[in-house]
């Protein structure tokens, strides 16, 4: 086997479309956008791609029917003057090591370039190591006149966050992006890290949204945040309970691990 294998399903030609990057990381927010995203426009599978660079697993469904663990990308024709052909990857796994970061990412901006991508929008989750009621979006791209539109739809760009730099892909499709004449930004959604973060994913998925003149309902994503708003809220409960009732020794108080990174 190759260390990547791509699986050309379906032969597509579009004009000039966008690329968005959704994979596993932080709270999920990326794959819960684009996943959501590519189910609510009817996106359509037409690329598949096996690696070694995944883990070596595969899944089983609820008929004991098993699948390789993959990365596909997906294709939307626009349907309006005003929308944007799109491509969306999403997947099971990041790159398991740096050097299949490095190559995944690549064969995906190879064969993305031959389709005449010329930007690329990656998702991911920015921790904040502590519950975020109302998640800005921070971005960071790779050219003044991007930064300048997304300011407008509400993307926040601050020195220093994230002060980390992006990690795997969301970071590298910008870096060998550039390498290939694309213009590109990460959109990182703020989250705490601790949880699957729909609420996130939602403040990611809406300026998303707004920057290709699309009309998504939201409401099933809407519903998975307050339910996840519930758990946080029981689970402040239990640890306020636990430090009132836990005796004081008197000694000095810990810092709180600073876990302002992205992924």
């Amino acid at each position: 086997m190759e260390d990547v294998v791509v699986r050309v399903l379906e032969k597509v030609e579009l004009k000039d479309p966008v690329l968005i990057v959704g994979l596993p990381g932080l709270g999920n927010v990326a794959k819960l956008a684009a996943d959501y995203l590519k189910e609510a426009i009817g996106a359509t599978k037409f690329v598949t791609i096996y690696s070694k660079y995944f883990p070596p697993q595969v899944y089983v469904n609820e008929s004991g029917m098993i699948r390789m663990v993959s990365n596909d990308l997906y294709y939307y024709k626009a349907k309006t003057p005003e929308e944007r052909n799109l491509l969306i990857l999403v997947g099971d796994y990041q790159g398991i090591s740096p050097e299949g970061q490095y190559e995944l990412t690549d064969k995906v901006l190879s064969l993305v370039s031959g389709m005449g991508v010329r930007q690329v929008f990656t998702l991911a989750g920015f921790a904040q190591g502590h519950m975020v009621e109302n998640p800005r979006v921070i971005g960071a791209a790779t050219s003044n006149s991007l930064i300048e539109k997304m300011k407008k739809l509400g993307v926040v760009f601050a020195r220093n966050e994230p002060g980390s730099g992006l990690i795997g892909a969301s970071g590298l499709f910008l870096g060998l992006g550039e390498l290939y004449k694309m213009e590109s930004i990460c959109l990182m959604g703020e989250t705490s890290g601790y949880f699957v973060d729909p609420r996130s994913a939602e403040a990611v998925l809406r300026i998303l949204l707004k920057t290709f003149n699309m009309d998504v309902d939201l409401s099933d994503l809407e519903a998975k945040a307050k339910e996840i708003d519930r758990i946080a809220s029981r689970l402040r409960e239990t640890e306020a309970k636990l430090v009132t009732d836990t005796p004081s020794t008197g000694g000095p108080s810990q810092p709180k691990e600073d876990l302002g990174y992205i992924g």
